[in-house]
Parts: structure tokens; sequence; C-alpha cells
């Protein structure tokens, strides 16, 4: 906003300026000094130069709403303060009590003190005089002593007879000054009572009794320490309740800033929707950066009087902005939330798919087009269900290959092998790079030409809705470190260098890589690949370096650590969002087993329908069953008869008669001659035939043989 100031030189139209507003009382210029349209207000300027412009918004409806609806977010803020007050020495019921209880004791006077003196007067006189006349009864005392005791009672009777009356006198005093005070103290009560009850009715019988609680409340407004309410000095751990002055003062002992600064609120101190944190946008003053706030997050945190797990820092929009959000309780520690894949039928991995659940309760999904990942954390911090996530919904992808490689020959990735194009759970460095090479020799060359018949240089989601050729893949490289321990050196520069060129030339093509370990370090995945993985998501780590590993150097320094991420918080990891996105704590969803094999039995399925399984996932007869083809039906029966006749071991017969192949089919439903059957699987090449078979007259059929014919008529098979 700028500020219109009186020029230094002399202005002709200034001086008019201000002549015409002098010489008008209404202080309106002559003629029009600002054109002014009735499509764009203008604002009106200060002549005196000593005020800051004001918007005409502000005085239209819109800026009364916007008005409006500031004061109804303070107004719900100071409700929520109100009622967290009052379970405290400062809440209203308290103040009260206390009021009453001044009240009483002011009603009641000091008079007590002048009546409990007076009676003790009395009685010490009382005590003298009974002393005295036991002393004058006593029968053997010479005469003059006799006299002189007598004189002794008669001025300890008189002095009595004095004290009491100073007590009687003492109490009739106190109870006139009592009666005063408390017929002020009612006529207070009981008058405004009457005449709002008179004049209004029962609304101003309310109306009194809630002015007089209020007169008492005020009364009682210190406590008995003769603390007032004041939350300067309280501590959010305490009270559970943010509030403005409280945050300047925690930044200041936090030393983020000056005794005198102070920080400049763009929201107000308010609690979230679901009532599980506090948050607040501000500004740090001029000058200060941005990472030293989120530096000093163990102090702030310290002068909150909270864990650090609670206090969640984040950058705003610009330098010196900080997002600032405090949990009532440690984040993350309860059930973790139904996963959504369990409800969908499938998935478009063109489109963004749930993640977890953030601070905030709100679900994260991510957009895998064109990205790659990098997943990693302490064994036990919930990396693999992380990596879970994406797998599980490219699997109810029914067009997505997935080749699946596990460094550490675990179970993780087991569940998927019926559904993986290409897989390896042995940890084999071999197996890896046979892996990495078809995917280099064979999915991207297709993918490339894919792109170039489309006229474009990357595959996306409106090519995949013309031509079903166009899909995603996704590639797992699960311990890279443990693939290159058990490599030579040249088999793991040859795994390293495919690996790097399948992530950089892949993501255009539609190949989502994700790389995933339990061992953040230098090792773990090489530098040259893990600085374009541009998705991070750091579990707890043991270390800053091993956060930093992960996220990116400086991440830890700038308040982003996984070390402090508790055991307790499974599948809790700073997430970060692609390239130049803020890092943001969030949740995983976590799926069980039963729930794994829920989602990956509903992905076999829809692989099935699609015909997109892996060749060894579907017997080779339903394949051919699933061509429609006479010809395919009458193999896929006789494959069916190889394993009905299987031997001990459960393997199919290698050789039948032929007499016992058309016994089968004609029990299947086909009408099938011996000649058509030699026809169809014998003498498909009449030259193979004569070398194979040299002339011979055919008596049986060897199951190699059927095989071969459906290689060459279906291209099925091995």
């Amino acid at each position: 906003m700028s500020i219109e100031r009186t020029p230094a030189n002399p202005d002709p139209n200034w001086e008019r300026l201000f002549t015409n507003l002098i010489a008008d009382p209404t202080g309106k210029p002559a003629g029009p000094v600002l054109q002014k349209t009735a499509s764009a207000p203008v604002n009106r300027p200060d002549p005196l130069g000593d005020m800051p412009l004001t918007p005409e918004w502000v005085r239209t409806s819109t800026g009364w709403r916007a008005r409006a609806a500031v004061g109804k977010v303070n107004s719900v803020r100071a409700f929520r303060r109100w009622v967290r007050r009052q379970n405290t020495e400062h809440g209203h019921s308290a103040q009260v009590f206390r009021g009453m209880r001044r009240t009483f004791l002011w009603v009641q006077g000091t008079e007590g003190v002048q009546i409990a003196t007076a009676r003790r007067e009395v009685q010490q006189a009382q005590a003298d005089y009974k002393t005295a006349k036991f002393g004058h009864g006593m029968r053997l005392i010479p005469g003059k002593e006799k006299e002189k005791r007598r004189r002794e009672m008669e001025t300890a009777f008189a002095g009595s007879v004095t004290a009491m009356g100073k007590y009687k006198s003492a109490q009739r005093d106190a109870r006139t000054r009592r009666g005063a005070r408390g017929a002020l103290v009612a006529a207070a009560i009981a008058v405004p009572e009457g005449a709002g009850i008179y004049l209004i009715g029962g609304t101003g019988g309310v109306i009194a009794t809630g002015s007089a609680l209020l007169a008492l409340a005020l009364i009682g407004r210190r406590t008995m320490g003769g603390e007032l309410y004041d939350d300067r000095d309280a501590k959010f751990g305490d009270t559970h309740t943010l509030t403005d002055t409280m945050l300047t003062h925690v930044y200041q002992n936090a030393r983020v800033i000056g005794t005198d600064d102070t920080l400049t609120l763009l929201t107000p101190c308010t609690l979230t929707a679901d009532g599980q944190a506090w948050e607040v946008i501000f500004d740090l003053p001029s000058g200060i950066p941005t990472k030293k706030a989120l530096t000093a997050k163990d102090a702030v945190a310290g002068a909150l009087g909270v864990a650090v797990q609670q206090l969640n820092q984040g950058r705003g929009d610009r330098e010196g902005r900080i997002r600032l959000r405090v949990s009532l309780n440690l984040p993350f520690t309860g059930a973790p939330a139904r996963g959504p894949l369990l409800d969908v039928e499938s998935i478009n991995l063109w489109q963004a798919i749930p993640m977890g659940i953030n601070l905030r309760g709100q679900a994260v999904s991510t957009e895998w087009v064109e990205r790659s990942g990098l997943f990693g954390g302490e064994p036990g911090a919930g990396k693999s269900a992380a990596a879970n996530d994406l797998l599980l919904a490219a699997a109810l992808d029914p067009t997505v290959p997935l080749y699946l490689c596990d460094g550490k020959a675990g179970a993780d990735i087991t569940p998927f092998e019926q559904i993986a194009t290409m897989y390896d759970t042995d940890g084999d460095p071999e197996r890896l790079l046979e892996i990495l090479e078809h995917i280099w020799t064979v999915e991207i060359p297709q993918r490339r030409a894919l792109a170039k018949e489309h006229g474009s240089r990357k595959l996306t989601a409106a090519m995949a809705a013309k031509d079903s050729r166009v899909n995603l893949a996704v590639l797992l490289v699960d311990e890279w470190s443990s693939y290159g321990a058990a490599a030579d050196r040249k088999v793991r520069e040859e795994m390293e260098r495919l690996l790097r060129l399948i992530v950089q030339q892949g993501r255009a093509l539609g190949i989502i890589t994700l790389c995933a370990t339990q061992k953040p370090d230098a090792d773990s995945v090489p530098s040259g690949i893990r600085d374009i993985l541009s998705i991070r998501w750091a579990m707890r780590c043991l270390t800053p370096q091993a956060s930093d590993t992960i996220l990116g150097q400086g991440y830890a320094a700038a308040g982003h650590n996984a070390q402090d991420i508790l055991k307790s918080q499974r599948g809790v990891g700073i997430y970060m969002d692609g390239e130049g996105a803020e890092p943001e704590l969030t949740r995983g969803y976590y799926y069980d087993d039963d729930e794994v094999a829920l989602i990956l039995g509903r992905a076999f399925e829809l692989r099935a329908k699609a015909g997109t399984l892996p060749a060894g996932s579907v017997p080779l007869a339903d394949q051919l069953r699933a061509l429609g083809d006479d010809q395919a039906n009458i193999l896929a029966a006789l494959l069916d008869a190889f394993d009905v006749r299987s031997d001990a071991d459960g393997a199919p017969a290698e050789w039948l008669p032929g007499a016992v192949l058309i016994e089968y089919l004609t029990a299947s439903g086909m009408d099938v001659s011996a000649d058509t059957l030699g026809r169809l699987v014998v003498r498909t090449d009449e030259d193979k035939v004569k070398r194979a078979w040299e002339g011979s007259r055919v008596f049986g059929y060897p199951r190699s043989r059927v095989l071969i014919t459906v290689r060459d008529r279906f291209g099925l098979g091995e």
C-alpha cells in the first residue's frame, strides 16, 4: 500500500487541490482530482500526506464480508479460549466465588476484632474480680488488710462492669455497621433485580442476575495470590491454548527474535476443525530469515512446553513467513487410517494416487507420471508399507506391468509374484541385471516408438485414452546396496549404468522407478541416481545425515530431520512430493497381509479379464481357450489330457497314445478324427515332420510337440 506525501517542491496541481479543500468546508475539491469509472473505483488521496490510502473495496460489501469473516474467526477463537479457561483459578466461576467470599468478608468488616478485644477485656476483668473476691472472703486477715482487699474487690467489680459495657457497645456498633453494609449489598442486588422484573419481566431478572454475577466476578478477578489473568508467561503445554502474546513471547525466549521485536500475525491463533492442534501464519520481523526459526525448533518447542514432535514449522509463500502448527498431543500415535485402496475396484495410475495422511488429517495424493521416488528409513520404520501404497495402486491398474526386485531377499514383494511381469526375490544381481536389460532393450524402445508414432517426445494420459498400447510401468529396486555387495565390479557398474539410464529416459516414457533402502547412506543408492529421484519419503532415521541422504543435503538443519520421528510413530515420514515441494510430515496408509491379499486378488482378476497377466500366471490351456479359436480349443483339451494323466509327482505325462487323446477329445465334446489330429499336431511343417519323425507312422504324440504347435500357431508358451 503506497502512502501519499506532500511534495517537497511547489506543485501547482497540489496547491490547487489543497486550496479547494480549505475553501470547501465539506473537504471536497471543486473539480475532479481522479477520474472515477463505473467499473474501477479509485482510492481517495490524502492531501496532507500523513495517512495511508484507504482502498475503496473496504467500504464495499466484499470488504464488510471479509471483516465479518475475520470477526467470526476471532469470536470463535475467543470463545474457545474462554471455555478452556473456566477450569482454572482464572475461570469466571472461580472469580464469582472469590467475589462472594470477599463481599462477605467486607460485610463482616473489622468489627469482629474490636468485639474480640472487648470480650477479652471482659474475661480478664471478671477473672480479676473473682480473684479479689476470693482474697476478701478469707477470714484470718487483719482489719487493715481486709479493708485493702475490699477496695480491690470493688475496683475489680467496677472494671468488670465497664468492660462489659464496652463489649456490649462493640456488639451494637458491629451489628449496626454490618447491617448497613449488608443492606447496601442486598440493595445493590435486590433493587436492580426487582426493577428489572418490574420493568421487563423475567428477562429483566435474568439481566440483573447476570449483572450481579459480573460484578462479583470483577471483585474476585484477582486470585488469592493477587495475580490477574495474563497469558504472557503461560506455556502451551500447560494451557493447551495458543495466544497472540504467548506466540511472540515464545519466539523471544527461543532467541529467534529480539525482546523488543514482535511477530506480525497474518491469521489469528485458531484451533483446527478437528480440535487436534492450533495453527497460525505469521511474518518474522524484517531482516530475520525463515531458516533461523526453522533451525530453532527445539528451542521453540521448549518455550511452548511441548515435545518436539508436536511442533511443525513450515515455510510460507515468501521468505520470513512461517506456518506454525502445534498439536495438542503427539501426532500419528493412534491406529492408522483405513487404506482407501480397499474400497476401490481399480486405479488409473495416470491420475494422482493416495499415499497417506498429513498432520492436518488431509489425504496426500501424488501424481507419479514422469516421477521417480526414493523411500528410506531404519528397519521397522514402515518403509515397505509406504512402498506398498504405490505398488498396490499400480497393481489395481491392469495396464501397468510391474518389475519388482528385492535385494534383501525378503518376502515384501512375494505376494506380487503372480502379477509381476518380471521379479527377483532372491537378491540375485544377475537377475536384476536381466530385468534392467529387458527394460532398457525392450520396454524403452517400444515406448519410444509409440511416442514417435503419436508425434510426441513422451507418453501422456491423453495418448493412453486413445491407444491401449500406451501405459505406465513400475520398477521397484529395494536395497540396492545388497545387490551391489553381491555383484562383482563389472556387473555392479553395468547395473548402475542401466538404472541411471532408465530413471533419466524412462520417466518421459511412462516408467516409474522407485528405490527403497533400510540403511540410508551413500552406498544404498548411488548419488548419481539418487539426485534424479524426485519424490522422497524419509522414515525414522538414526542420524541427521541419514535423513539428508534421503531428502537432500541441508534439510535436517532446516528443521526437517527424520531423526525426530519417534519409534512409536510407525509409517510416519517426511514426505517431499516432487521437485521444489516443501517437505511434510505424512503417515502412509497401512495394509496388513490379509488386506494385501484381498487387493492383489482383485488385481489378479482385473488383469485376467484384461488379458495382461504374465504368461506364467495363467495356465496355457486357459490362455488358448480365451482366444476363442476352434484349433486353440483342441490344443487346450490336449494339454488337459496330458495333465490328467500326470505321474506320482504331479508332473504332466510326456507322451500319450493317439487313441487316448481322441477318446479324451470326444469326452470333451469335440469331434476330432485321428487324421485331423495328426494334421494339427504333426504336419504343421512337412519338412520338419520328415526330419523329426523320419516318415514313420504316428501312433502317439509327445507333449513337447503339442507345446511347439501352440507356440508356432498362436505365439503362446515358451
